[in-house]
């Protein structure tokens, strides 16, 4: 499907092409003669040839009116032809035959007509080219909205749209360049839209008969499109015509480069025509002189420049190289140059794009975090009102409690008091009365008559006594409601320190509190916001002298988690004796966590004591288990297949079995000066001496020399000459035994060993006793610590 503006610009094209054809057939201006000349023109389409044909064939059978028209003098040129024709007049002499002359003439008609067949040839071409190559288009795709795309241009739209790990398969619409409809893609992408065949037809028939060379419409449209020009010249500078008589001079159309100069639209028809010498010119847009001498040396200023200088970075002559200060520099040509920039600049172009995608990427999740931003806050301020709100309500609904209780207590009080008050004015009121009367009585003087009322008169007077002292502990002076005191400071201050909530204060681990067994750790922490965390979760990590604290709290599948801790301590089960681990603590309400600094705890080693049924009968061993001492007096008469029963090998074995992790314990020598202490297999034979075969590895004294044995080989060792306590770090898994100066730290020596099975600590006494201190937390000095032997 084509526009009609297409259509209509195929017709032009096809009359300008007519024109071409009927132009090449020229009429003499004399009477009775006829010449014509068969100018070719390239054709390679039939509508040329169609056209051709046909025109031929009307002037066939019309020179009668060709020879009036030309009696007339109605034939009409151009203002370039007319220039022509005087320079044809100037450069033959009238000595020249009337045909001579009249075929250049023909000559320079048809060349007018040229002219307009590529006027007629560049307006087709801006039919035909694509809105983003602007080139022709190249297998053209048929849009929805009737326009018409590259199929590689719509591609490069689609890609510019996707992000740099997105596929373009993705993306499931783009817009028309041209009239911005949204075009919806199906699943075949754009294989799914149709091929505009039509089109493409056109654009090769075009191609065929569109003419060729500088100065063809292709080349004029591509060299206008050119940047340097266009970046040269600014829009509202003028740059005049060269060659114009007239003044002032018309505006230049053209700048050619080879010769330097500008031309009107005149002045390059009649002074610079599309044919030999000038096809090999270079025309580019209008440029200004002191713009075209932008092109020459600076130094040598007759000189063009046609090198470039790599050391300096500059554009440079022949001369520069050969007699100038660049003779010595390093110089490329321009082409090499070109490319290479060209190519940098693509890719620092490329960069520029992919990094300007990505800051509109990283925009857009700005944008978007704003958005977030703002119904968040919306919602927080909606939510403050209806908790400030339910807060106002509650206060009130207290304020009418309170002052309901206040009424109440009041009222009681006040109609106690009035009934006493009542109470009082009676007893006053009855009082007076007996008062008055008794003052009476004491006034009679005749003793008759005073001891007639006096008796009655006095018993009231004591009843109404009496009756007063019963009332008056009724009273209550002091309840006069100043008790009930209103105090709301506490609530004055958590009013005050209403805010939204935060993430609770990272806790901290108490080292210094936190204790260990061989398989337990109870952690202790400490947080100054205890309120406002709701719960604790506590996570732990096996820590090695190879583990980094940062990769172990990046890695989730390194940690143990123990979720839902209400206090501030816990205990963790289960862990592997003698090692060392990494514990965080993370304090959690509604708002968020946060998590406290790694605390490095470690669990002791395995506590074992002496097993009395593997010991010599000559060995002595303690009630406790942990001492071993020679005794010859005894003469134990067990000789079971556990116990030691060489005559020359009085050993003890501990009562524990080891076949993973790290354990440390020390024995205390008391006065021996001939002993052996290390580990065995449970295999190994009990009638030999512990280290002379392959399954004992010991460290040995024998007064005052040390050696270490295994499998009958002995190797010295110098250890200081007080040492009084010995240290023995297993290390199962790793495959070591080393043995250690308990008090001075010395390193003695390291047996690698390949375990095979599970091994028992070993003693062996020939004098005085040896104690055990089993259970004991691996020395900070001795973590990580690896010697090789």
């Amino acid at each position: 499907m084509i526009h009609a503006s297409t259509f209509w610009v195929i017709s032009v094209f096809i009359s300008a092409a007519a024109k071409v054809h009927l132009a090449t057939t020229q009429w003499t201006e004399e009477k009775d003669t006829t010449i014509y000349l068969p100018v070719s023109v390239p054709t390679g389409g039939s509508i040329l040839s169609e056209s051709t044909h046909w025109h031929q064939e009307q002037l066939q059978g019309r020179t009668d009116e060709g020879q009036s028209r030309n009696e007339s003098g109605c034939r009409q040129t151009s203002l370039g032809s007319a220039v022509s024709r005087l320079r044809l007049a100037h450069e033959y002499p009238p000595s020249q035959s009337r045909a001579e002359r009249n075929s250049c003439s023909a000559s320079l008609d048809f060349a007018d007509s040229f002219s307009l067949f590529c006027l007629k040839m560049e307006t087709l071409e801006s039919e035909l080219t694509c809105p983003i190559c602007l080139e022709l288009f190249e297998d053209p795709l048929l849009l929805p909205c009737a326009h018409s795309l590259c199929f590689n241009c719509a591609h490069r739209i689609l890609v510019s749209h996707c992000t740099p790990s997105e596929p373009v398969q993705s993306i499931n619409a783009f817009q028309c360049p041209t009239c911005r409809y949204v075009i919806t893609l199906n699943q075949r992408g754009l294989e799914g839209l149709k091929r505009n065949v039509t089109l493409q037809n056109i654009i090769d028939r075009y191609q065929k008969v569109s003419l060729s060379g500088p100065n063809s419409p292709s080349e004029t449209r591509r060299e206008r499109a050119a940047p340097d020009s266009k970046a040269m010249t600014s829009p509202g500078i003028r740059v005049q015509c060269q060659f114009c008589e007239q003044d002032p001079p018309l505006d230049a159309v053209k700048t050619c480069v080879t010769c330097e100069v500008s031309y009107c639209d005149e002045c390059l028809k009649a002074t610079h025509p599309n044919k030999k010498p000038f096809t090999s010119h270079r025309l580019i847009e209008p440029l200004l002189d002191s713009h075209l001498r932008g092109l020459m040396c600076l130094e040598h200023e007759d000189e063009k420049v046609n090198m470039y200088c790599v050391t300096d970075e500059q554009l440079i002559c022949a001369l520069c190289k050969l007699v100038g200060r660049h003779r010595d520099h390093q110089v490329a040509a321009l082409g090499d140059r070109y490319d290479k920039l060209k190519q940098a600049l693509d890719s620092n172009l490329s960069n520029l794009i992919k990094r300007t995608s990505e800051l509109e990427s990283l925009m857009g999740k700005l944008i978007q975090t704003c958005q977030n931003v703002e119904v968040n806050a919306s919602r927080q301020e909606n939510k403050l009102l209806e908790e400030c709100e339910l807060l106002i309500n509650i206060v009130q609904q207290r304020r009418q409690v309170i002052a309901t209780k206040i009424k109440e207590g009041k009222s009681v009080r006040m109609r106690k008091l009035a009934q006493q008050i009542a109470s009082c004015k009676q007893c006053i009121e009855r009082s007076s009365s007996l008062i008055t009367q008794a003052d009476q009585t004491l006034k009679e003087t005749d003793h008759t008559r005073f001891l007639q009322t006096a008796k009655n008169t006095c018993e009231r007077v004591s009843m109404a006594t009496a009756s007063s002292q019963i009332l008056i502990p009724e009273i209550n002076l002091n309840d006069t409601f100043d008790s009930f005191v209103l105090d709301f400071t506490r609530e004055k201050k958590m009013l005050e320190g209403l805010d939204y909530l935060t993430a609770p204060n990272p806790p901290a681990i108490r080292e210094e509190l936190c204790t260990a067994s061989y398989d337990t750790i109870t952690v202790h922490w400490t947080t100054d916001d205890e309120f406002s965390v709701i719960t604790y979760e506590l996570q732990y990590a096996i820590f090695t002298s190879h583990s980094n604290v940062v990769s172990l709290c990046n890695s989730a599948d390194s940690w143990m988690i123990v979720p839902n801790i209400k206090q501030n301590h816990y205990t963790v089960h289960g862990l592997q004796c003698g090692t060392k681990y990494i514990f965080i603590v993370k304090a959690i309400n509604q708002a968020g966590n946060r998590s406290s600094e790694p605390g490095k705890l470690k669990t002791n080693s395995q506590p074992f004591k002496l097993d009395s049924k593997s010991a010599h009968r000559k060995l002595r061993i303690s009630h406790d288990n942990l001492t071993v001492e020679r005794d010859e007096s005894l003469s134990k008469k067990s000789h079971s297949q556990d116990r030691f029963s060489s005559h020359s090998s009085y050993g003890v074995t501990g009562n524990v079995y080891i076949d993973s992790g790290r354990h440390y314990w020390e024995v205390l020598i008391g006065g021996s000066t001939w002993f052996a202490v290390g580990i065995t297999y449970k295999s190994a034979p009990k009638h030999e001496w512990i280290g002379k075969n392959s399954a004992s590895w010991v460290i040995s004294r024998c007064n005052n020399s040390w050696v270490v044995r295994h499998n009958s080989k002995e190797m010295t060792v110098e250890p200081s000459p007080h040492l009084r306590r010995l240290g023995v770090l297993l290390d199962y898994d790793s495959g070591s035994l080393s043995f250690y100066d308990a008090v001075s730290s010395q390193h003695l020596y390291t047996f690698d060993i390949a375990f095979a099975q599970p091994i028992c600590p070993v003693f062996n006494v020939w004098n005085r006793c040896l104690t055990i201190l089993t259970g004991l937390p691996i020395p900070d000095h001795l973590e990580g610590t690896e010697f090789n032997n």
